[in-house]
This record gives structure tokens, sequence and C-alpha cells, in this order.
């Protein structure tokens, strides 16, 4: 069973294992409104926990998508290339961006619960 954490910069990432799934939240898809382009990043990248992993933009503005979690990319949702919307349609499921291998599970304690998440949007 997978568990899912989010950012306080809107990201969501989903553990199964040693492999996590990232993605934006509805909030921040909300956001951002249209979105128009999703630089996905390339397979083999390493990343530390909060580092620029990818960007996306949307006729609002471009912004970029930190790693929930440190790790190496091992795979990119390549409908985006071609269906950068599905972001808009489907945040945080359809529109997961890299799946990671995480280098440092213990790192997820840094992360909110969806329960923590939607309390610190109130506070937006």
């Amino acid at each position: 069973m997978s568990k899912m954490y989010y950012t306080k910069e809107h990201e969501w990432v989903k553990i199964d294992g040693n492999i996590a799934t990232v993605g934006i939240s509805d909030y921040a898809a909300h956001q951002l409104g249209d979105i128009t382009f999703v630089e996905l990043p390339a397979v083999g990248k390493t990343v530390k926990q909060f580092e620029v992993l990818c960007a996306i933009e949307s006729v609002k503005a471009a912004s970029d998508i930190y790693a929930p979690v440190s790790g190496t990319v091992v795979s990119v949702n390549e409908a985006l290339n071609t269906g950068p919307e599905i972001v808009n349609e489907s945040p945080e499921e359809a529109a997961w961006m890299a799946t990671m291998k995480m280098t440092d599970p213990s790192e997820v304690g840094k992360l909110m619960s969806r329960e923590q998440y939607d309390e610190y949007q109130k506070g937006l």
C-alpha cells in the first residue's frame, strides 16, 4: 500500500517500497491555471531532497518542481509531453511527473501527511 505525502511547495509523493512517485498537488494545479508545458527530468538524474527536479509552465507562470525526497529518476510520465493539460485534469493521479528510487527513506519525516497538508493550505 503506497502512502502519500506533501511538501510546503505543493509537491506530492507516493511512497511504495523505495520507489517515490512525484507530482504537484491539486491546490498547485489550480493556482497555476491552465498548464501549457511540463519540462520532465531526465531519467538517471539524481537530486537531493528539495532540489529542483523539473519545471512546469502555465498561462500564468513558470514554476520549478522540487524533489520531495532524494533519489534517482527511474521513469517519467511521457504523456505530459503531448498532454500537459493532464496536470489540470488529474494532478494527484494521472499527472505524476517522475518516479525516483529513494536514497534516504527517512526524509519522508520532513514531509506532511494529507491531513497536515490540508491544514497548511488553510493558512495560505
